[in-house]
């Protein structure tokens, strides 16, 4: 049925108007970009910002992710069964909307602990992270079950449930640009200070995500009206195990969770590691360098979802839905063999072309994904006589989910296998924080005042232990390491001639003896060679295996909704 909010088309009664699509659409920016945000930057900043061991990010990572899963089935249990002058799914989200925005603030206020032993401090933040998934996940499973239940309820038609999809997929991919974008605006002096680092900045920035998120829930509460609100409050509640195990015996449901299941974990189990590349294979180490081009491939990848929105709808009308899939899937593969040679520090902006054929894949294969989800329901309704949307989409993603859970620790493990050096990325970028402190005093050629000196002093001295405590690592990692071995007394080497030039400086340093200081830091960023071969081997190896994988099951796919005649086709265009 269409939405009560706007009326439907003379021609086809199912058919809804784009205010009712946009309004339902912009949902997208809580499961989409929120959800990716959350699972993608808190590791790589947990990692690369505040030195916590990937290891263990991706165990802690597994904890609210398992939750998230037990809480789908429970959310849409609820959501099936509420009865309010509202609607059952509205209530829902605006309570869902507001809570997952005051969690992703405090999720960035990491306590510091200065005083804290090293491993002490790393069990306290690890512990506060863990505490604001929980909370994050918890309340995006309130708004997104019953949102996306939603959405296979506002419509009969088949081929307008993949419209109403594509809009979710579209505008949760617009916002999902912010993703890169956001770590680019936390590396910006203004929000992390001359000191800081990246998370000092998302403190700041996740605020004004808040901001924009509040104000919407209750828009989304307002705007997205529920078909025969009025009927269902006279329809008998179900039993929450009846729900499950009919989801859960469904055949063509069963498969569908596992083509779209094996697919996404292909992608999950790296979707981490295209960061680490960026920053450290095609920048050097240098992260607010690659911070533009981590903004621009996200806005890329948005629009990319913008046009792809239009052969979708166009080819899941004329091929059908299975077959459409199908070619989602070969994109996604042809974008996997296409960084073998778009990974190139030389050309770094050819990383755009994977990202048009994988932005146009996902979007297509996602968003068929939760439209054929709708046909499940139909069948099942035919077969029993029973519709419950929430519980069968909750069921979905708890299949999703669980992998979901599974691919963090695996992405952790997947690091640590790499041999990546966190240490080496907190350490250089306390090592320049010093130095940049002690520049800004400096800045624009003028003299330290003499009330400066003392705090010179000090940060000359925190500069210099800085230095020596990374000279002591990298000579340590080369005698553990044989991968690193040569790469780090390479970088011990290094760094004598920056311990001299820190012992050198005065009250009155030369300008230019700084301005050296700082570029002979850069390099320092750099991660070996043999760390990032097997980065980028992981990155494009398992996602391709398993987006096969995926295409062979996708042939054992049941159900077939009946094409339109061509002149039919021809006359909706």
């Amino acid at each position: 049925m269409p939405s009560a909010a706007s009326p439907p088309s003379p021609s086809n009664p199912d058919r809804l108007s784009w205010s009712a699509v946009i309004a339902y659409g912009s949902g997208g920016l809580v499961p989409v970009a929120l959800f990716n945000i959350a699972g993608q930057l808190i590791g790589l900043i947990g990692n690369i910002g505040l030195g916590l061991s990937a290891f263990w990010l991706g165990v802690i990572l597994i904890i609210p992710r398992l939750w998230d899963a037990i809480a789908d089935p429970i959310v849409g249990h609820l959501s099936d069964n509420l009865r309010t002058r509202w609607g059952r799914r509205r209530p829902f989200l605006l309570v869902g909307g507001i809570a997952v925005a005051v969690s992703f603030v405090f999720m960035w206020w990491v306590p510091k602990h200065a005083g804290a032993t090293e491993e002490a401090r790393q069990w306290m933040q690890l512990g506060h992270i863990l505490f604001w998934l929980l909370i994050f996940y918890s309340a995006t499973a309130i708004f997104e079950i019953p949102h996306g239940a939603l959405g296979l309820e506002m419509t009969s038609d088949t081929n307008e449930r993949t419209r109403l999809f594509s809009a979710k997929s579209f505008l949760g991919n617009l916002f999902a640009m912010g993703t890169p974008w956001l770590f680019a605006l936390a590396n910006l002096e203004m929000f992390k200070g001359p000191g800081g680092n990246e998370v000092d900045g998302m403190r700041y920035v996740s605020m004004l995500v808040a901001v924009i998120l509040i104000p919407m829930s209750i828009w989304w509460f307002v705007s997205c009206r529920e078909p025969a609100a009025t009927s269902i409050q006279e329809r008998p509640k179900s039993r929450f195990w009846v729900n499950m195990r009919a989801a859960c015996t469904n055949r063509a449901f069963l498969i569908l969770v596992g083509v779209v299941f094996t697919l996404a974990m292909g992608f999950n189990f790296v979707s981490l590691l295209n960061y680490y590349i960026t920053i450290f294979y095609l920048y050097g180490g240098d992260k607010a360098a690659a911070g533009p081009l981590l903004g621009i491939n996200g806005t890329i990848w948005a629009v990319t979802g913008l046009i792809a929105v239009f052969p979708l709808n166009w080819l899941a009308r004329r091929l059908g839905k299975k077959r459409t899939l199908a070619i989602a899937i070969v994109l996604m593969i042809s974008a996997q063999l296409a960084k073998i040679v778009c990974y190139n520090p030389e050309h770094p902006y050819l990383v755009i072309i994977p990202t048009i054929l994988l932005s146009a894949g996902m979007l297509m294969f996602f968003t068929l994904g939760s439209s054929m989800l709708g046909d499940v329901c139909d069948d099942a309704e035919r077969r029993t006589g029973q519709r419950n949307e929430g519980s069968i989409y909750a069921a979905y993603w708890w299949f999703i989910k669980m992998g979901t859970a599974f691919a963090s620790f695996v992405t952790g493990a997947l690091i640590v296998f790499t041999h990546f050096d966190e240490k080496q990325s907190i350490g250089i970028d306390r090592l320049s924080g010093r130095v940049n402190e002690i520049a800004a005093i400096f800045k624009d050629g003028r003299q330290a005042e003499p009330s400066e000196i003392p705090a010179l002093m000090e940060k000359l001295h925190a500069a210099r232990s800085a230095a020596v405590d990374m000279a002591a690592h990298f000579t340590a990692e080369a005698a553990a390491s044989a991968i690193r071995h040569d790469h780090c007394l390479a970088l011990a080497a290094a760094l004598d001639p920056v311990i001299a030039k820190l012992d050198a400086l005065t009250t009155d340093p030369p300008k230019n003896s700084i301005r050296d200081l700082q570029e002979e830091l850069r390099p320092l960023s750099r991660q070996a060679p043999g760390v990032l071969w097997r980065m980028r081997l992981t990155e494009i190896g398992l996602p391709l295996l398993l987006s096969l994988f995926s295409l062979v099951l996708l042939w054992f796919y049941p159900l077939a909704e009946a094409r339109p005649p061509a002149r039919k086709l021809e006359n909706e265009l």
